[in-house]
């Protein structure tokens, strides 16, 4: 993709719309408060912060990367088009020039890290754990390296993220919201209404009669944009990462099971044991104790002597590893009900005693051994990831396409005829062989058949891909369409008739008619719904109707359609219900909690944007636009 823009931009018809984008951004760029000045770019510069640059290549990672995050959580690929209508290039821009900002102004209070600070962070990231569950340096290397980061680099990047946390947790600290404002929400979260409706649907509309050819063919005339084939295009791409390339029926049975011991503690549920407790300076005093106990004493009772709380004696249901190693092997040889003899441990002698007992569940390794032998060889195809990599470039430097180069290397590659946009096929459906969060549809519909386009990260990998074929945007005639035509006419038709007869219903309603009473005469059902919250989803109250109840005062009437105007519902307000504020409720002290972060975030804010002007802050358009794909 990256290539294919470069090559765009070559062009005189390409440098004349990334001239016409810079000037729509330098207007842009005035609107969110930054400096935009012209001077000493380099063409690797996207922006420059005091002495701090950002290059093209590192912002060009850090916009891919959330690109891919967020294509994850759609569910599907989003495209540099929509990422630009949604304004996330600006917002990645303004957020990397907010942290070089930070970067700039922790190397003036002469803020610092130490190493081995750095280096327990990065032993405690759960990412860089091995199978065992401790921290794994060949690990470490290769996701590092995945994401394209050498050691020295990524140690150096996070040694940034501590200082400038260290710089906002101290902008941010002290800030409480005020009680009137937290009053306000509160009210505005909590207040409760209840609403009686009715529904009106196809059978409220009437008959529909079928529309006459001449007025079908006047419709499709009307709406033919709606009916437009998208454009299609024919790609292939090939996957590797460990989790494609490791083969778990290659790992021995023997690898599985020594694994599984290590872990067996952790992957089954252990026995727990109410315990009752006491500790004596020695052993004498503890056997004096044991006979008065045997006697029919009470733990508690004999506590009580010691100056010991209930809580102090009871230890409740623990397990035998939370315990002193000799106490918890004693206890949990017990039988329940008896009193232990003296038990020297390393804070002094103990009685215990076994009240309960919920015994444990031991796993087992047949029903766990596929997932901890898939674990086992996704960690070991890790190392053939980076080998795989080099051959894979090797071949497509050396001209092989993507189909080619994966069939040298024993891999599939994966060929999908037609896909548009949205990754839908021909016929209307999700194509299906499309690995969950890869955005390779995105990239396709923004290079062309035969161009080099970048490798793209993927799970710890990497993915390369060809647009093998396009087939461009056309109107379909009306024959191709004709059964869908007719449909969405008729959804039309449904539409207008309903929102008629809505309208007529709630003028009787506010001359003082009542909602029982119409729904009664057009054979609808009167339904309610009671005590809900603006956040609420109360059963069979689309979330329109919900937000509409919210805007009508008490007694108040409405009508909202839903389901594309097919439904519509009539509606009256007849209850509205503003809850105390309980200042030590949880939802209070959440919504507390909330508060505390804008306030955080809004103050930190103020603040990088104030370190930005001082400092001085520059931007590179036409690199942006590079990146971003706004040149093309």
């Amino acid at each position: 993709m990256l290539r294919g823009m470069r090559k765009a931009s070559s062009n005189w018809v390409g440098k004349t719309i990334m001239a016409i984008v810079m000037g729509v951004l330098i207007i842009s760029f005035g609107i969110w408060g930054i400096a935009d000045i012209f001077r000493g770019f380099g063409q690797s510069t996207v922006a420059k912060v005091g002495r701090t640059e950002i290059s093209l290549n590192e912002f060009r990672q850090i916009y891919t990367d959330r690109l891919q995050q967020i294509s994850r959580q759609f569910g599907r690929p989003l495209t540099p088009d929509q990422a630009r209508a949604f304004g996330i290039d600006r917002q990645v821009l303004q957020q990397t020039i907010a942290e070089a900002a930070l970067d700039e102004e922790a190397r003036r209070l002469g803020l610092g890290q130490s190493d081995e600070q750095i280096r327990q962070f990065i032993m405690n990231d759960p990412n860089f754990k091995g199978v065992s569950g401790s921290f794994d340096p060949n690990r470490f290397q290769a996701v590092i390296r995945n994401f394209g980061y050498t050691e020295q680099r990524y140690v150096s990047e996070q040694r940034k993220v501590s200082l400038r946390r260290q710089i906002t947790g101290t902008i941010g600290a002290g800030l409480e919201p005020p009680k009137t404002m937290i009053d306000v929400l509160t009210r505005f979260q909590n207040e409760q209404r209840s609403i009686e409706f009715v529904r009106l649907d196809a059978a409220q509309a009437g008959t529909i009669e079928a529309p006459s050819p001449e007025a079908l063919a006047a419709y499709f005339e009307d709406h033919k944009v709606q009916f437009r084939a998208p454009e299609y295009r024919k790609i292939s791409f090939v996957v590797i990462s460990p989790e494609e390339i490791g083969k778990w029926t290659e790992v021995s049975d023997e690898d599985a099971k020594k694994l599984f011991e290590q872990r067996k503690d952790r992957l089954g549920t252990p026995e727990k044991r109410q315990i009752q407790q006491l500790v004596f300076p020695n052993a004498t005093e503890a056997q004096a104790a044991r006979e008065r106990l045997v006697g029919g004493m009470s733990f508690e009772d004999l506590g009580k002597e010691r100056g010991l709380s209930a809580s102090d004696v009871d230890l409740g249901l623990v397990t035998k590893s939370s315990l002193d190693a000799a106490v918890g092997a004693a206890a949990f040889a017990l039988p329940a009900g008896e009193i232990s003899q003296p038990i020297q441990g390393a804070l002094g002698t103990s009685i215990v005693k076994v009240d309960k007992i919920e015994p444990g569940n031991e796993a087992n390794y047949a029903s766990l051994a596929s997932d901890i032998k898939r674990e086992i060889a996704t960690e070991r195809a890790r190392v053939k990831v980076a080998d795989l990599r080099d051959k894979m470039e090797d071949e497509r430097g050396g001209g092989s396409s993507v189909i080619d180069a994966a069939q040298k290397l024993g891999l599939t590659a994966v060929t999908i005829d037609a896909v548009d946009r949205s990754g839908r096929a021909p016929n209307g459906q999700p194509v299906a062989n499309i690995p969950q969060g890869l955005d390779v549809v995105s990239q396709a519909f923004n290079t062309d058949v035969g161009v080099d386009n970048d490798a793209i990260s993927f799970k710890g990998g990497y993915v390369w891909y060809d647009v093998l074929a396009i087939t461009p945007s056309r109107d379909r005639n009306l024959d191709e369409v004709r059964d869908q035509v007719e449909a969405r006419w008729r959804q039309d038709q449904i539409a207008t008739k309903l929102k008629a007869k809505a309208t007529e219903i709630v003028q009787k309603l506010e001359a003082g008619g009542k909602l029982a009473d119409e729904a009664a005469a057009i054979g609808a059902k009167l339904e309610s719904a009671t005590s809900f919250k603006r956040d609420d989803t109360p059963a069979s109250v689309p979330a329109a109707v919900v937000a509409a109840t919210f805007r009508t005062a008490k007694d108040g009437v409405g009508q909202t359609p839903v389901t594309g105007g097919t439904e519509v519902i009539v509606f009256r307000v007849t209850d509205i219900v503003d809850p105390p504020v309980d200042a030590a409720s949880d939802a209070v002290k959440k919504l507390k909690e909330g508060l505390d972060r804008a306030q955080t975030d809004e103050q930190v804010a103020s603040y990088v944007n104030k370190l930005e002007t001082d400092i001085g802050t520059t931007i590179n358009q036409a690199a942006f636009a590079q990146v971003t794909g706004a040149n093309q």
